[in-house]
């Protein structure tokens, strides 16, 4: 599979719902205990990605402070800032020397649950584009909608009697940027429609869950449905002897060896509407044996061999402390190291999450332990019945 960048166009100055916004810039409102745009990284950052780059305008140095040089779920963030304001296709020049790869594009102020490895996979020629297409669900908007659909060979075309629009999730090849002549234009009024008229925009067709926050009453909509929509129950995973196999402080990406039993298991649950994280102790930081660097690096790779079998990891929490740690920082106790639930209570503080209708499975007597702390029902892994996993999320 290519390797694909994100890249979320978050320079919107949020005119129309400016009282709402408490000075921030639009991508940035409140919604309930969320940032916007914290709920759009997480659902982006579950996929198999390479990089994500925010390109931010009207006060893109709050942007910039949150979300410049971290990292999301093992994956790289940069936050770029327009001097002066460009339009969606304008702003995408300014990734001409950054972009290695193909990239999708993705609306900052639109949340669209599509399944996006779907777009990763989709293959492009190369004077060609991706366009998704939602159906329309009641969404308003003060612009005049333009309606579309796909002829025979998936090209996106206009058609008044069609119920899909435009979800603003794209995918571009790297050498799209070449072709964008005006420094300061739409993608979506000036762009697109000139493709479509050339039949180079392809297209897949959506009936998921969308919400827009650029109006007023969109956004009261978004405040009122977006979290509850979100709040699923989680699958709490230990990691080494559970979905890998643990040869001692397993650091090095040609030492992963799947637990091939209990991957079948995941492959089926991970169809449920649920978030799947990952906890786990690596006193092996702590005791010099290996770097969080290193750490972060085999994740990623386990998150990319996971996304093969259509398995997506949400988020993870890991502890290097110890109190036998040979390197002073992390040689402390910590509620974060199970039979601790401090890594759960984390997720709980940062995830819309159902508490119980939750599960932890692990290897340990200290995962159960950590799970009895945290209220939620525990299997140890050599005893997970799907049947039963099954009856729980439903």
């Amino acid at each position: 599979m290519k390797k694909t960048d994100i890249v979320i166009l978050a320079g919107g100055k949020g005119t129309r719902i400016k009282k709402y916004l408490n000075g921030y810039p639009k991508p940035l409102v409140k919604i309930k205990n969320y940032r916007f745009l914290d709920l759009l990284i997480k659902k982006i950052c579950r996929y198999n990605i390479n990089n994500l780059i925010i390109l931010a305008g009207y006060k893109g140095n709050l942007i910039k402070k949150k979300y410049h040089n971290k990292s999301f779920n093992f994956v790289k963030t940069q936050v770029i800032i327009e001097k002066k304001p460009l339009g969606t296709g304008g702003a995408l020049v300014q990734l001409e020397d950054r972009i290695k790869n193909d990239f999708i594009v993705i609306n900052g102020d639109t949340f669209f649950d599509l399944d996006l490895s779907k777009v990763i996979r989709f293959q492009l020629d190369k004077n060609e584009i991706f366009l998704s297409l939602v159906k329309n669900h009641n969404y308003k908007s003060n612009k005049k909608l333009v309606y579309l659909s796909l002829d025979k060979n998936s090209n996106v075309i206009s058609n008044n009697n069609s119920k899909f629009i435009n979800g603003g999730v794209y995918k571009f090849n790297k050498s799209f940027l070449k072709t964008i002549k005006k420094k300061n234009c739409s993608l979506e009024n000036d762009i697109i429609p000139n493709l479509i008229d050339q039949n180079k925009v392809k297209g897949l067709k959506f009936n998921n869950f969308f919400i827009d926050i650029g109006t007023p009453k969109n956004l009261a909509t978004a405040k009122r449905d977006l979290i509850n929509y979100l709040m699923k129950p989680a699958l709490f995973l230990d990691r080494d002897n559970t979905i890998i196999h643990d040869s001692g402080y397993v650091h090095q990406i040609n030492h992963l060896k799947f637990k091939s039993s209990f991957i079948k298991i995941l492959k089926q649950i991970s169809k449920k509407n649920i978030y799947i994280f990952i906890i786990t102790n690596q006193s092996g930081i702590g005791r010099g044996y290996f770097s969080e660097k290193s750490f972060e690096k085999f994740q990623f790779h386990l998150k990319k061999k996971l996304s093969n079998y259509n398995i997506y990891i949400d988020d993870v929490r890991f502890c290097p402390y110890h109190i036998d740690s040979r390197i002073k920082k992390y040689k402390k106790k910590s509620n974060f190291r199970k039979p601790g639930n401090g890594m759960i209570l984390d997720l709980f503080k940062n995830w819309p999450i159902k508490r119980r209708s939750s599960i932890m499975i692990g290897d340990q007597i200290s995962d159960k332990v950590c799970a009895e702390k945290s209220k939620i029902t525990f299997n140890f892994a050599n005893d997970v019945d799907l049947k039963n996993l099954n009856r729980k999320f439903n």
